[in-house]
């Protein structure tokens, strides 16, 4: 499919109507929860939901029928999401991130991978070596990934390489660092390796493990990594490119995946802190403890827990859509995304989720017996935030990273 076939119905909403439509998804993802935590995937009529409101081209290029959204929009829409459901914000999240990829793709390929409405790339880590080798027209991947988010309704799956040259050498960087590449290929050539995803929380992911053995993949169906501090790539030839790959010329595409990592996760986490303070704030005007005589909300511990949760959640939503904004607006007037502000970026979104955390783990406890039953939400969103916490982007090596920033030192920037 060629972009400029996109039918008519492709068109691109006005942003407030992104936030709109994710706010009207909210209910129908709530009320579909538990049977997403079931499945350990997005049932089908889920699928469709999402699907019909578009929320996994947010990020994508207008050429393949994407919104090419802000970031600060971007975070509003996923925090929408989050607060129906875990599992579908973190899917939607990192799929938009994947997507980013199309801005670093011949157009052809790209509207291969991406021009169906319904198409949704995923990836996850590798799992031990993954490599790339050059061929005639392009490259023999092998390779396994694990927690590839969004799998089990992706059309298309990506694996992170190291390249090696012609004899299967790995190839190195002038600092020593691997030369990386990332290869895309249908979700139906794959091998899923672990299909099984027992997990604490978010289970709706279905963030299976795959792989593929010898398997060759185009040229024009890989792309450059787009870590911070990745600007700078070696080619095939051993040459040095300067994001040269780059197509697409808009603001989104001087940010890196990782940005829209930051951004798409943290609105995950406050997400699950609104959805339970929320759900805990309901409760306290139901229940009356045993022993107690008085309903929860009477309670003036209660009272002041409340009121903190409300201003954690409220400030760290607050710093992060400063800090998302600052870092747009400035890449719209300077064509970059300045050192500055990918540094308070990196701060806001861990610190929020840190924050996050102690909101829902605080309802929790107030909660009582209550929380600890299926019929409740309460265990289960307690469950989805310490999964999120254990992810990279929640890592407490980020605050050493700031830290060492504020103190003048040279922090390392693979995850800014």
């Amino acid at each position: 499919m060629n972009p400029k076939d996109l039918p008519a119905g492709a068109a691109i909403p006005a942003d407030h109507d992104w936030v709109a439509r994710a706010q009207a998804l909210t209910p129908i993802l709530d009320a579909a929860a538990p049977r997403i935590d079931a499945a350990k995937g997005l049932p089908p009529d889920v699928q469709d939901a999402i699907f019909d409101a578009r929320m996994f081209r947010m990020l994508l290029p207008r050429a393949y029928g994407g919104a090419e959204l802000d970031l600060p929009t971007f975070f509003e829409v996923v925090y929408a999401i989050a607060r129906g459901d875990a599992s579908a914000g973190w899917t939607v999240a990192q799929s938009n991130a994947c997507a980013m990829s199309a801005a670093y793709m011949a157009p052809q390929a790209a509207a291969e991978v991406f021009c169906n409405p319904r198409a949704v790339l995923a990836w996850g880590f590798p799992q031990g070596p993954c490599r790339m080798t050059p061929v005639d027209g392009g490259w023999r991947v092998t390779g396994t990934w694990g927690f590839g988010s969004g799998s089990r309704h992706s059309t298309w799956l990506g694996g992170h390489c190291q390249v090696t040259d012609a004899a299967g050498a790995p190839l190195r960087k002038a600092d020593g660092a691997p030369v990386e590449r990332t290869a895309l290929f249908p979700r139906a050539a794959v091998t899923i390796v672990d299909n099984a995803w027992s997990v604490l929380g978010l289970r709706g992911t279905g963030s299976d493990t795959y792989a593929v053995g010898d398997m060759f993949v185009p040229a024009e169906h890989t792309v450059v990594p787009r870590g911070v501090g990745q600007d700078l790539q070696l080619n095939r030839d051993g040459r040095v490119d300067v994001e040269t790959e780059r197509r697409e010329t808009g603001p989104l595409y001087r940010f890196s995946p990782t940005a829209a990592y930051q951004a798409g996760f943290s609105a995950v986490a406050l997400g699950i802190a609104r959805a339970m303070l929320d759900s805990f704030i309901k409760l306290a005007g139901e229940k009356t403890p045993s022993g107690q005589g008085v309903m929860l909300r009477d309670s003036a511990v209660i009272q002041t827990r409340v009121a903190v949760s409300e201003a954690r959640i409220a400030s760290m939503r607050a710093w992060l859509l400063q800090s998302l904004r600052q870092s747009w607006d400035g890449c719209v007037a300077t064509g970059a995304h300045a050192y500055e502000h990918r540094m308070t970026m990196r701060l806001a979104s861990t610190y929020a989720i840190g924050e996050a955390a102690r909101v829902v783990e605080d309802a929790y406890a107030d909660a009582g017996a209550t929380a600890i039953f299926d019929s409740h939400p309460f265990e289960r969103r307690l469950r989805d935030m310490h999964a999120v916490t254990q992810q990279v982007q929640s890592r407490p090596m980020h605050l050493e990273t700031a830290g060492q920033h504020f103190l003048g030192l040279k922090p390392g920037t693979r995850f800014l």
